[in-house]
């Protein structure tokens, strides 16, 4: 073992240690039966929504995170073919692949046209988005959109994770309730599940997970301190979700999506809390006998 091999494990240890009996979060030591051992670790670009991506990028390399989902503040979605290729350029010098790009609100048949144009052009198999329609003020449900959607998905042959939001004025506040709406519909559409956002509508996000999980195609690692509007996005291991018992689930069920921090609090300082979140969700795995890429 290597001296930076050496650190890192000794991080992961510390920051689990530290963390660990905050919310009552336990885990055995084996995962017996498991599927898989290896779950894909990512950060949602929303994360460092104050930093431009040359600041971004370094972060992610000190933090050893490889995937990022990409939002439009860090590749616009009107960017050229100079700009993409700038992008990923920057990217591969910090040893990070971007490998989504949204969320992207889309309320009309050109929004969602743009999108998946811009998807093909950066290069990505995956768009997370937020179909609606306005109803006054609010952001709804919309039917036909998402047979609109459906069409586009089998014209680029791209995956379409829809985010869930929780108990606020958007549409789809669970996983549960996403697929009532997109369970019929071509399997390429999907769930980005957010596990705060579930929660704070009052689901069990792990629930939803076991019951859908063949539909999550990403995932927004996160937890809050409340089973409700008011809950707040707190450090991983602070929260009220079982971070160990989510772990467990996604490595039962062969989880093969992204696990993306989108950690929401502290945002003109994210990183403290963002090492702290990712040293535990590590920690967990390393005692279920698994690990994170």
């Amino acid at each position: 073992m290597n001296r930076r091999n050496f650190l890192r494990t000794g991080a992961m240890g510390m920051a689990t240690m530290a963390t660990w009996p905050r919310s009552g979060q336990t885990v055995s030591a084996a995962a017996a039966g498991t599927s898989t051992n290896t779950l894909r670790l990512g950060i949602a670009g929303w994360t460092f929504r104050k930093f431009s991506l040359d600041d971004t990028l370094p972060m992610l390399r000190r933090l050893d995170v490889r995937n990022l989902c990409i939002k439009d503040f860090h590749l616009p979605l009107t960017a050229s073919a100079e700009d993409i290729e700038a992008f990923h350029r920057k990217c591969r010098e910090h040893g990070v692949t971007g490998y989504a790009v949204g969320p992207i609100y889309m309320g009309t048949q050109a929004e969602v046209d743009h999108a998946f144009e811009y998807a093909r052009r950066v290069g990505v198999k995956l768009i997370v988005g937020v179909p609606y329609r306005l109803d006054g003020q609010r952001r709804v449900e919309s039917p036909e959109l998402l047979r609109y959607v459906e069409g586009k998905v089998r014209q680029y042959d791209l995956r379409y994770a829809i985010h869930n939001h929780g108990p606020d004025d958007l549409p789809y506040p669970t996983g549960r309730a996403l697929m009532e709406w997109i369970g019929p519909l071509d399997r390429r559409i999907g769930i980005c599940l957010d596990i705060g956002h579930n929660l704070r509508a009052g689901v069990d996000p792990i629930e939803d997970l076991e019951k859908f999980g063949d539909r999550v195609y990403d995932l927004h690692l996160k937890n809050v301190t409340a089973a409700d509007k008011t809950g707040k996005t707190v450090e991983l291991g602070r929260g009220l979700i079982s971070i160990p018992d989510l772990a467990r689930t996604l490595l039962k069920i062969g989880y093969s999506g992204v696990c993306s921090l989108e950690f929401e609090k502290d945002p003109d300082d994210p990183l403290p809390g963002v090492a702290e979140s990712l040293g535990y969700f590590r920690g967990v795995l390393a005692a279920l006998g698994a690990s994170a890429e």
